[in-house]
């Protein structure tokens, strides 16, 4: 596994099993309209980061900021506060570690908040991106991972921390004499940073011929996004009987899969389970996992999966369109987009009552399931197929009996919508809705 962050001496943190503090910045005198989620929330999803890493997680708390602070983004009785806290557990036979601060913290403030506390000290977006360290399984996840890392680590590399500022000697114009250390990391970082890029660039032109390939088969991709947990893969594996990890946890899922599926139509799609979204997704990730995030702009269907039963299901709505938006999706624009809203096995009556009404209301589709109990699997396949029908052509065709190479491809590949059988003649009449790809596939095929 690749290990990401660095305390202030620049050494490699590496949290899996520290024992640590949660700390989550509350501004409170944020404007209403930035303040959408729910504070506790904030920290309960921060904590099921951490522990999505197994940390041992000693203590979580909220601390109130009222404005942040250059040198070290929370107030001096915030800093005190967590000081006092990671001072109780010293004496202890399990001292403090690690505090995994649930922000953005500049290199100033993390190098700041390591010497006022003693210990190391990561920001959200070196979590994430130990998560995805941990996560990613194929080359092309490995390396996106790694491309993220080197991006972000770059940034951490600061004239204030004291290890960079030594100079060394060389020969030649790269590295001469008098180079400083800061100088050389950063150009061994930027080398590191290049290569990677090339194999990217090789992996997405892989992609594209798959993907190419795909297209003559042809089945359709519909692709599954949302926040993460929003149970995803839950419901791939419900839709297409598949065995995809699928646990109660933040990430479970990096590496995207594909399984087919078969709608009641008879038609066949192909079901794509990609990676869950999350607030403050770092840009380093989402510049990164471009390549893999491909499948969701290439997809014929988008299924927007929300966990409906969680307090910031609104919010967590906002950050995936958000994420998509800088991938050129708008959901309300493309008309490609149905929202599952998941878990409605948690609600209550009054609760599932009032998002039926709201769904009546919303210009996008909507169909509540529970991906764990099965409620709404078959409304769900039903959307889908509602939804692959327009913009369809309906061919009516007149085959001989020696036509059954013909008839065949057009159960194959289109909706059989009605079919009459001349029993004097042997003449088959069908209606077959066919995709614009396969019309011009078939005339191709049989109508020269």
């Amino acid at each position: 596994m690749i290990e990401f962050g660095n305390d202030a001496t620049g050494a490699a943190v590496k949290p899996a099993g520290a024992r640590c503090i949660v700390v989550h910045p509350h501004f409170y005198r944020e404007p209403e309209a930035k303040l959408r989620r729910d504070v506790e929330a904030c920290l309960e999803e921060a904590v099921g980061l951490s522990a999505a890493i197994d940390l041992d997680i000693a203590d979580a708390q909220i601390i109130k900021v009222s404005k942040p602070r250059p040198a070290t983004l929370l107030g001096k009785g915030g800093v005190d506060l967590i000081a006092e806290t990671i001072e109780a557990h010293r004496e202890t036979e399990e001292p403090i570690e690690l505090v995994v601060f649930d922000g953005a913290l500049s290199p100033i403030q993390q190098r700041n908040l390591e010497k006022a506390w003693k210990v190391k000290v990561i920001d959200r977006t070196g979590l994430i991106l130990e998560i995805f360290g941990e996560r990613a399984k194929t080359k092309e996840g490995r390396l996106q991972v790694e491309l993220a890392s080197l991006t972000f680590q770059r940034s951490r590399l600061v004239r204030s921390w004291t290890h960079l500022e030594r100079q060394r000697g060389g020969h030649g114009f790269m590295g001469g004499p008098g180079e400083r250390q800061i100088e050389a990391d950063r150009r061994m970082i930027d080398d590191r940073i290049v290569r990677i890029k090339k194999k990217l660039e090789e992996v997405r032109r892989t992609r594209d011929l798959h993907r190419k390939a795909r297209k003559k088969v042809p089945f359709p991709v519909v692709a599954l996004v949302g926040y993460t947990n929003a149970g995803k893969s839950t419901l791939f594996n419900s839709l297409t009987r598949a065995d995809v990890m699928a646990e109660d946890q933040l990430f479970a899922t990096l590496d995207p899969t594909m399984r087919r599926l078969d709608l009641p139509s008879g038609r066949t799609v192909i079901l794509s389970d990609t990676v869950g979204f999350v607030s403050s997704l770092p840009h380093e990730l989402v510049a990164a996992f471009h390549a893999t995030l491909e499948e969701v702009q290439e997809a014929n269907i988008i299924l927007h999966v929300r966990d409906i039963s969680h307090i910031d299901t609104v919010a967590q709505k906002e950050d995936v369109e958000a994420v998509l938006a800088e991938l050129d999706i708008d959901v309300e624009r493309q008309k490609n987009v149905i929202e599952v809203q998941n878990k409605i096995d948690l609600l209550t009556p009054d609760q599932k009552a009032h998002l039926e009404n709201l769904g009546g209301r919303s210009q996008i589709p909507s169909v509540g399931v529970s991906a764990l109990t099965g409620e709404g699997r078959e409304a769900l396949l039903e959307a889908i197929d509602a939804l692959m029908r327009e913009g369809m052509d309906i061919h009516h065709v007149q085959l001989g009996p020696s036509e059954g190479a013909e008839m065949s491809w057009l159960y194959s590949h289109g909706e059989v919508i009605e079919r009459r059988d001349d029993p004097e003649t042997g003449n088959i009449d069908l209606s077959v809705r066919l995709s614009p790809a396969n019309s011009e596939r078939y005339r191709q095929k049989f109508r020269r």
